[in-house]
């Protein structure tokens, strides 16, 4: 139970922050360089964050189907997620 509660938490978290980057049209500096546009990071956190939820309500769903229809709609989210609001890429990485 203890994990699913840190998941819980984490996941409203995280929709909270992509909300916020939504709303006030700022990302910190950081996720701004990673991203196109706020736009784009605030979905990403959004869609992450709806994910961790939807996933860890599932798990608490009586039977087999609905914990595994939301165990679908999670992974939907995600792909969306990384598909369409995904992170630049940095460019080549430096060899050790």
């Amino acid at each position: 139970m203890g994990v699913a509660v840190l998941g819980g938490v984490l996941g409203l978290a995280l929709s909270v922050f992509g909300v916020r980057m939504l709303v006030r049209d700022r990302a910190p500096e950081m996720i701004t360089r990673s991203f196109r546009s706020v736009r784009d990071a605030g979905f990403y956190h959004l869609l992450f964050g709806l994910a961790m939820l939807i996933y860890v309500g599932g798990l608490h769903l009586p039977g087999a189907v609905p914990a595994q229809a939301a165990a679908l709609v999670a992974v939907a989210l995600v792909g969306v997620a990384l598909f369409r609001f995904r992170p630049r890429g940095r460019g080549p990485t430096r060899g050790a």
